[in-house]
């Protein structure tokens, strides 16, 4: 399993104006169920090593040269990998929220854009464009399935089929490996589960279905 390392905020986390908190494990708190669906995604994505809520806080001049501040959402922390991906800083805001108090979010969001640049950080506000897509909906599909650990002869069958096939759909590699109608039905959670764990690959940007093109993506 994905675990994710996660540091204490610079403030406390309360009440939000929309009265939607909670946590998520390994994560912790959230202060709108948009938050808690990106952390979700953060949580499932193989390639975040860790995750800071409120991590920060920048101080800026406003137009008339009084000090501000702003604590952004969150902090993202990646893996190392070839494509050396940087640490993100974001903000989670509601289109609507963004709508009509752009006004006060903009210089909060170019002093964090600075601050990046001098990091060597990205910055970046999601809303629910960005959140609440297909790939969300495959998060939560497949997470319960991530416990659903097959033996090592059905997932070693699984991926020989696969490999023989090179690429097929969950509903044509299923009927290649049971006759039978119920012991399909059986082995459709160690699928499922191994598409959660990343050993088949799919695309995930797209709704998941029995006809999705899948691939192993590792060998048997």
């Amino acid at each position: 399993m994905n675990k994710l390392k996660s540091e204490i905020p610079v403030r406390d986390i309360g009440i939000s104006r929309r009265s939607v908190t909670g946590s998520v494990p390994s994560l912790g708190k959230y202060e709108s169920t948009l938050e808690r669906d990106l952390m979700e995604i953060l949580r499932f994505d193989p390639r975040v090593d860790g995750f800071t809520a409120q991590p920060l806080t920048i101080t800026f001049l406003d137009e008339k040269g009084g000090k501000r501040s702003y604590t952004p959402d969150g902090l993202i922390h990646f893996k190392e990998s070839s494509y050396r991906p940087v640490p993100v800083l974001y903000e989670v805001k509601f289109r609507e929220d963004f709508r009509k108090n752009w006004k006060l979010l903009i210089p909060k969001f170019r002093a964090a854009k600075s601050y990046c640049l001098d990091k060597g950080w990205r910055f970046e506000v999601f809303t629910e464009r960005e959140i609440r897509t297909p790939y969300l909906d495959n998060v939560k599909f497949l997470w319960p399935y991530r416990e659903r650990v097959p033996t090592c002869e059905v997932s070693s069958a699984i991926l020989q089929m696969l490999w023989d096939l090179d690429e097929a759909d969950p509903d044509l590699l299923l009927c290649a490996l049971c006759h039978d109608s119920n012991n399909r039905a059986r082995m459709i959670p160690s699928l499922w589960h191994m598409v959660a764990v990343g050993i088949i690959g799919c695309d995930l940007n797209a709704p998941l279905t029995m006809r999705t093109r899948i691939w192993a993506e590792q060998d048997s």
